[in-house]
C-alpha cells in the first residue's frame, strides 16, 4: 500500500471513530423552544439510555461531520448503510415475548432493506433539522426557510428522482394556521418575533417516506403550548403497537394534551387537540395510507398491525380545536384515477410533468415552477376539479389562538417498536 493510500485509510478510520463518538453530537439550538429532556418520563430515560448500547452509531451522530451549509450526503457519513437506529422501544405486555422471539427475529431481518431507506431518510431529517432549528429567526422569509431546508434535503438525501428527494412540501404554519401552508412564489411571509412556527417537512428513500414535524417559537409565554403537544406526541408513541385499537391512542393522547393549560394576555386558556386533525399511517410513496391515529377519545376498534409505519402527530390550540380551511392552496397530490382524460391540453400536460417528477408525493407550486411548469394554474384546477389531483388548502383554527404540533415516524417492527426519526432535539 502506497504512503499516500494509508495516509487516507488513517483519516478514514479517525472520522468513522468520530461519528461513533457520541460526545461530538452538536448541540441543539432552536432559537427559544424549551428542551423536552426534563419532560420525559424517568422509565423513557433509562429506556434511551439502555438502547444506546444497542446501536453501532448514535442517531443523529452524523452531523458531527456534516458542513453548516448541508453539503455532505449521509451516505458518506455512514458508509455501508450504517444508519443508525432510531429509538427502540420493547413491546410490552402479551407482545413482550416478541424481543426474544427467534422467529420475530427472523421476520425481522426479511425487512432489512426497507429498515435501511427508513434509517437513511430519518438521518437526513434529523440533521437538516438540526442545522435549520439554530438558523430560523425571527425576520426570515418563509421562503427562503422553506428552500433552506428543501435545498439541504435534497443534497443529503442526494435527490434522485422519484428514488430519493422530498417526501413532501415543506410545511411552515404559523399562529393559528396548524397545517399545509407552504409559500407559493410570490409569497413573502415574514415570521415574526411572537410567532408560533410549525416546521413539517419529509424525506422519503425508495418510497418510504419519514414524516416529522416540531414547533419554535421565540417567546417563552408558549412554552406551555408547546409542553402539551410534545407530552401528547410522545404519548401517542408510547401507547402505539401491534394490536392496539387506534381510539384507546387518542384516547391517551386526548387525556394527557388536556391536563395543560397556558395564560396569554392575562388570561388563563385551556389547550385543545385539534380534533379533526390526526396521525396516518404510510404505504410506498403514500404518506396518508388509509388508518387514521385520532388525538381525541372515538370508539375506532382498528387495530395497528404488525410491520406498519405510522406518523403520530398531534395538534394542540389555544382555540376551538377545529380547523377549517382557509386561505390560497400550496399543496397538491395525484390521488384520483391518474388515468382519466383531462379534458384540456394543459392538463394532460401538467398531468404527466407531476407524474414523471411526484408520483404519488405531494407537491405544491413550487415545485412546479422549479421543473419548469409555467401558466399551469388552469391546467391544475382541471386536473383538481376532475378529482384526479386533490388539493389539501391551509387548515387554521379561529384567528387569534395559537397552535402547535410535534411529530415522529415509528415503525411497528416484528421485535421491537422503533421511533425511526427521534433526535436529541425531541
Amino acid at each position: 500500500m502506497s504512503t499516500a493510500n494509508e495516509a487516507a485509510a488513517a483519516e478514514a478510520k479517525l472520522a468513522e471513530l468520530a461519528i461513533a463518538n457520541p460526545e461530538n453530537e452538536a448541540n441543539d439550538s432552536d432559537g427559544g423552544e424549551a428542551s423536552d429532556d426534563g419532560d420525559k418520563p424517568k422509565a423513557a430515560k433509562s429506556k434511551k439510555k439502555r438502547n444506546k448500547k444497542r446501536s453501532k452509531k448514535k442517531a443523529g451522530a452524523g452531523a458531527a461531520g456534516q458542513t453548516a451549509d448541508l453539503t455532505v450526503p449521509v451516505s458518506q457519513l455512514f458508509p455501508g448503510n450504517s444508519y443508525p437506529e432510531g429509538e427502540i422501544c420493547e413491546y410490552r405486555d402479551d407482545n413482550n415475548y416478541r424481543t426474544a422471539s427467534e422467529e420475530m427475529r427472523a421476520k425481522d431481518r426479511l425487512g432489512e432493506a426497507r429498515l435501511t431507506d427508513l434509517r437513511r431518510a430519518a438521518e437526513v431529517h434529523r440533521e437538516v433539522r438540526q442545522s435549520v432549528r439554530g438558523r430560523i429567526k425571527p425576520g426570515m422569509d418563509l421562503t427562503a426557510v422553506a428552500e433552506m431546508i428543501e435545498n439541504g434535503t435534497r443534497a443529503l438525501v442526494e435527490v434522485d428522482g422519484l428514488a430519493a428527494g422530498i417526501g413532501f412540501p415543506t410545511g411552515l404554519s404559523r399562529n393559528h394556521c396548524a397545517a399545509h401552508y407552504t409559500p407559493n412564489a410570490g409569497d413573502h411571509v415574514v415570521i415574526e418575533a411572537d410567532d408560533v412556527l410549525k416546521v413539517d417537512f419529509g424525506v422519503q428513500v425508495n418510497g418510504s417516506i419519514i414524516d416529522s414535524a416540531f414547533t419554535m417559537t421565540w417567546n417563552d409565554r408558549y412554552d406551555p403550548l408547546l409542553n402539551a403537544v410534545r407530552d401528547a406526541t410522545n404519548t401517542g408513541i408510547r401507547e402505539a403497537g401491534i394490536d392496539v385499537r387506534l381510539g384507546d391512542v387518542g384516547a391517551a393522547i386526548q387525556e394527557v394534551m388536556e391536563s395543560y393549560e397556558i395564560e396569554l394576555n392575562g388570561k388563563t386558556l385551556p389547550i385543545r387537540p385539534i380534533r379533526n386533525l390526526c396521525g396516518h399511517n404510510i404505504g410506498p410513496y403514500t404518506i396518508h395510507s388509509g388508518k387514521s391515529v385520532p388525538i381525541v377519545a372515538n370508539n375506532d376498534p382498528t387495530r395497528m398491525e404488525e410491520g406498519e409505519l405510522f406518523a403520530i402527530e398531534t395538534f394542540g390550540s389555544t382555540g376551538n380545536g377545529y380547523v377549517a380551511e382557509e386561505g390560497v392552496c400550496s399543496h397538491y397530490a395525484v390521488t384520483g384515477d391518474a388515468a382519466a382524460n383531462a379534458r384540456l391540453p394543459s392538463a394532460r400536460k401538467l398531468l404527466s410533468t407531476i407524474t414523471a417528477n411526484f408520483g404519488t408525493l405531494p407537491f405544491c407550486r413550487r415545485y412546479l415552477d422549479r421543473v419548469g411548469e409555467s401558466r399551469y394554474y388552469l391546467g391544475l384546477k382541471t386536473l383538481v376539479d376532475s378529482g384526479i389531483v386533490t388539493a389539501y388548502p391551509p387548515l387554521c383554527d379561529n384567528p387569534g389562538s395559537y397552535t402547535a404540533q410535534f411529530e415522529h415516524t415509528l415503525i411497528l417492527r416484528p421485535t421491537v417498536k422503533e421511533v425511526l426519526s427521534r433526535g436529541d432535539d425531541y
